[in-house]
């Protein structure tokens, strides 16, 4: 574990095997009341791949305040890795928490496949946030599960 100077947070930054059983509920639970009771977004959030990723969790406190799972390259797209999941809880919006949270998945992702490009499927109105990482939008927008989404890249930008 270790401190953020910047935000404040903990960092733990773990294989999912490696994740408490505690870990692993309230990282479920957060994902769970943001993209499904909040979004209103009837959807099996647990898709078979947290196995094969590492889990990012930024803790205020003891309170869970912000997630993402770094997937290997090719897991979710072919030739990147990928950021997906990314989550903050509602009560730490607007401290930082989300930028603070995108900062530390990108460095942990390099940290662990090397400058490899990245492509995630953001939500469009997260577009702006994801620009100002260096994303680009790479495709056309998309639905999924009744949200508007769009392919993003930070490194090599895909043919579109």
């Amino acid at each position: 574990m270790r401190i953020d100077k910047y935000s404040l947070m903990h960092w733990v930054f773990e294989p999912f095997d490696k994740l408490t059983n505690l870990q692993v509920y309230t990282l479920l639970q957060l994902r769970s009341r943001v993209f499904v009771v909040e979004q209103a977004c009837v959807f099996l959030d647990m898709d078979g791949l947290d196995e094969a990723c590492h889990h990012l969790l930024g803790y205020k406190g003891s309170a869970l305040a912000a997630s993402a799972r770094i997937l290997p390259p090719g897991l979710a797209y072919p030739g990147y890795a990928s950021i997906g999941r990314v989550v903050t809880a509602p009560e730490a919006r607007g401290e930082g928490a989300g930028r603070a949270l995108m900062q530390q998945a990108i460095a942990q992702l390099y940290e662990l496949y090397g400058q490899v490009p990245i492509k995630i499927g953001a939500q469009q109105y997260l577009e702006r946030f994801y620009q100002s990482f260096g994303f680009v939008q790479s495709g056309p927008m998309y639905l999924e599960d009744g949200i508007p989404h769009i392919p993003m890249v930070l490194g090599k930008v895909a043919d579109l």
